[in-house]
């Protein structure tokens, strides 16, 4: 017989911790930093308009674009998407919460999904290092067989 869980149960939230963008790497997760942003460039979306098949109910284009942002060890690209991109103004200091990394032509990208959280935050005082953009490393899938 199953038992119901006692209602004074509480879940304990685990404190952040926060990386740097130096510290970051492909194919990973759950990371949440300060950074700032140096530049946003909308992304034009390729293709035809709207969905001729549903002229009534026509869904909006999503905005995307693609921000650099960085911290005192390095800068990545950061794509950011419909809402995000009116918070991803230059010279802003965010907090990306569950930020994950997606690959892109074999580049890093930095995004936050639905999962995630973009907060503007005070004034972060440190130094943005611009002389190391790590989606500019170009990474390739290797398939490692073990023998």
């Amino acid at each position: 017989m199953a038992t119901a869980a006692t209602p004074n149960t509480t879940t304990t939230k685990r404190k952040p911790v926060f990386v740097k963008v130096d510290d970051l790497k492909p194919g990973t997760n759950g990371h949440t930093l300060t950074v700032k942003v140096i530049s946003s460039n909308a992304v034009v979306n390729k293709g035809g308009t709207a969905r001729p098949t549903a002229p009534l109910n026509p869904r909006p284009r999503p905005r995307i674009a693609e921000c650099l942002v960085g911290d005192e060890t390095g800068t990545i690209i950061f794509t950011a998407r419909n809402e995000q991109v009116d918070v991803m103004k230059p010279d802003t200091t965010v907090i990306l919460r569950n930020a994950k990394i997606d690959m892109f032509k074999g580049s890093m990208r930095l995004a936050v999904d639905k999962w995630g959280r973009v907060e503007v935050t005070e004034p972060a005082n440190f130094e943005v290092k611009e002389d190391n953009n790590l989606s500019l490393i170009e990474y390739e899938l290797v398939n490692v067989v073990e023998e």
